[in-house]
C-alpha cells in the first residue's frame, strides 16, 4: 500500500486526508513547506500537491528528485509544462497531473471533445463559463483552459472564456455551442471538493508501477 505526504494543507489537503483515512492509506505528513521533508522519508512516499502556482514552481525540482511519485492538482503552471515534464523524466519519478481530478470533469472533457468533432464546420460558436469561490487564485481556471484547448483542437475555433468568482462555489464549468438554429450546453457542477480529493487519491494509487509523466484523463 502506498504512503502519502501532502504538499499544502488547506481545504483540499484536509479533504484528501479524509479520503486517505477512508481508504486506510497512511498519511505520513501534511506539509506547508515540502522542501523541508526528509529525503529518506520522501523516497518512500507519493507527494500529492495542492498548493499555489508560485509554490509549485519553486518546489517541483525537489519533489521530482526526492519523492517516489507525485500527483499534482495545482494549476496555473502550464506554461512550464515541458520543463516540469523533463525534470520528472530525468529524475525517473512518475508524475500524474490534471487541471481537475474530478472523474465527472474528466468525463466532461471526453464529451466536449466528441461534440466538438461532430460540430466542426457546422457554424457553431463555442463559449465557456467557469464559476469558482472568491479564494481561487487563477483565472481562467485550469479546467476552463483545458476545455478551451479541447474545443480549439477539435472544433478548430477558440472559445471565449468568462470567469466568475463568487461565494464559496467549488466549481461550475459550462460549455455551450450556439448556432443560428439551436444551442447545445454541457455542464459540470461540483457540490464539494470531495470529488477532487477522491480523484487525487485514485491517481496516487495509479502511480504504483507507473513510469513517466501522464495527464490524469489519459489513464482513466
Amino acid at each position: 500500500m502506498i504512503k502519502v505526504i501532502l504538499s499544502g494543507y488547506g481545504k483540499m489537503g484536509h479533504m484528501i486526508e479524509k479520503e486517505l483515512e477512508r481508504r486506510g492509506i497512511e498519511l505520513v505528513e501534511a506539509s506547508e513547506d515540502i522542501t523541508a521533508t526528509d529525503p529518506a522519508v520522501a523516497r518512500e512516499c507519493v507527494c500529492i500537491d495542492f498548493t499555489t502556482p508560485a509554490a509549485f514552481r519553486a518546489n517541483y525540482p525537489f519533489i521530482a528528485r526526492h519523492f517516489k511519485a507525485a500527483v499534482v492538482g495545482t494549476t496555473g503552471w502550464n506554461d512550464i509544462l515541458t520543463e516540469v515534464r523533463d525534470c520528472f523524466l530525468d529524475a525517473g519519478t512518475p508524475m500524474i497531473y490534471a487541471s481537475n481530478f474530478s472523474l465527472g470533469v474528466n468525463a466532461l472533457f471526453k464529451a466536449v471533445a466528441r461534440v466538438s468533432e461532430m460540430l466542426k464546420g457546422a457554424g457553431y460558436a463555442p463559449e465557456i463559463e467557469e464559476i469558482h469561490h472568491v479564494h481561487k487564485l487563477d483565472a481562467p481556471s485550469g479546467t476552463a483552459k483545458s476545455l478551451a484547448a479541447i474545443v480549439e483542437e477539435k472544433l478548430e475555433q477558440a472559445p471565449e472564456i468568462a470567469s466568475i468568482r463568487e461565494g464559496e462555489v467549488p466549481g461550475i464549468h459550462t460549455v455551450t455551442f450556439t448556432s443560428g438554429c439551436d444551442k447545445l450546453t454541457l455542464k459540470h457542477e461540483a457540490f464539494s471538493r470531495e470529488g477532487f480529493a477522491k480523484g487525487a487519491v485514485v491517481a496516487a494509487l495509479l502511480t504504483e508501477g507507473l513510469q513517466g509523466v501522464h495527464e490524469f484523463g489519459q489513464l482513466l
